[in-house]
């Protein structure tokens, strides 16, 4: 199966975001990463969606979801040139010294910030595509990872096409 990134252009209303996700849930998709968040126009949210299935079955599911009264257009970016990106927020154990240094070495490869420093922590935040985030978790999990947050992934179509309403 296939990994579909999904951008969805929505009313900004309450209840439309569980509309959308209760039509993946009803078709049978796991979403994998789900970020929302108001966008251009005031009124509109965009939602980007990561499901894995067959292309016929998610078009299908892309398709119902556009029926939905407060969609206003969707878009499967998955074929198309777009910039992707998450956020995460990892709390590595780091004590002074060795290890802190390694740590920071890491970090450092990975254009990673750190955000706080605790007396046996740091908390580093790495944005980019989903291969960079898993390569940084994958190396800090030798120092032990005490917390781990990521936000769904974002997309945007490259150059001048846009996902946007016809209005």
């Amino acid at each position: 199966m296939k990994s579909h990134t999904i951008s969805v252009l929505v009313e900004n209303r309450a209840g439309v975001l569980s509309r959308v996700a209760g039509m993946f849930s009803r078709r049978g998709f796991n979403i994998e990463s789900l970020a929302v968040g108001t966008c251009e126009e005031p009124d509109m949210s965009r939602i980007t969606i990561v499901v894995n299935g067959d292309g016929s079955v998610v078009e299908q599911v892309m398709k119902q979801t556009n029926k939905l009264i407060d969609v206003i257009k969707v878009s499967d970016l998955t074929e198309r040139e777009s910039v992707e990106r998450e956020l995460a927020l990892i709390k590595v154990a780091a004590e002074p010294g060795t290890t802190r240094a390694e740590v920071l070495q890491i970090a450092d490869i990975f254009r990673a910030q750190v955000v706080d420093v605790g007396a046996k922590t740091l908390v580093l935040q790495v944005a980019g595509d989903t291969d960079k985030i898993d390569a940084l978790e994958k190396l800090l999990r030798q120092y032990g990872i005490k917390e781990l947050v990521r936000t769904g992934k974002i997309a945007i179509l490259r150059g001048a096409k846009t996902v946007k309403s016809s209005k």
